[in-house]
């Protein structure tokens, strides 16, 4: 019931310089579960951004009335990570020294914020649900711990896919919940959803 809310949402995504440099938004107005109304959007070309500082916008909303006020900071990507298995980060008999000494106890209090790190492998699935009428799947799945977000590859046409990816997560909050969802991909339309877990940080 508000036309000037305030959110203060803090959201990190990790921006690869393959990916194209458009961020794009959508602002919604939910009057039910069931309705919802599309209140405006509005692109950032996060290229022509300066790195390394908070920049702070005021958005208009394309054919719409109203603005959005965010502040936006492109800065290096650490602790985010996608590989294959041969070559993940505590793979590396050195590396994995490093980030033992890294979070032993007597330099826990070194940077209060560096809580650790979270590596998941991505193996595989089985028996997932067929979406598609050819009775297969377009199965990839999706990693969330907090507002971080990691995907795999999509592998077509299969119930059985085999991704064999790592992926590795700066953790913020150890209360966190790793979610990983699995959607079959449906080209130009939303995403089917085939299934989902769910592991507290403080269970591994």
């Amino acid at each position: 019931k508000s036309a000037n809310p305030q959110w203060r949402e803090q959201f990190d995504f990790h921006y690869f310089s393959d990916r194209k440099d458009m961020l794009d938004i959508e602002v919604w107005r939910k009057d039910n579960k069931k309705h919802e109304e599309l209140l405006g959007t509005c692109h950032v070309d996060i290229t022509a951004l300066p790195t390394k500082q908070t920049n702070c916008l005021e958005l208009p909303l394309e054919k719409h009335p109203g603005s959005l006020l965010m502040l936006i900071a492109v800065a290096p990507c650490t602790g985010v990570s996608i590989s294959d298995l041969c070559v993940c980060p505590l793979g590396d008999p050195s590396e994995r020294k490093q980030i033992s000494q890294r979070y032993c106890i007597k330099n826990s209090f070194r940077d209060i914020k560096d809580i650790g790190f979270l590596q998941v492998k991505v193996l595989k699935a089985v028996d997932l649900m067929a979406a598609d009428f050819s009775g297969k799947s377009d199965p990839f799945c999706v990693l969330e711990l907090g507002n971080d977000m990691l995907q795999t590859h999509t592998v077509y046409k299969n119930l059985n896919p085999e991704w064999n990816k790592v992926f590795t997560f700066p953790i913020k909050d150890i209360h966190d919940v790793l979610e990983v969802t699995v959607f079959d991909e449906d080209g130009d339309k939303p995403p089917d959803f085939l299934g989902k877990v769910a592991i507290p940080l403080l269970s591994v």
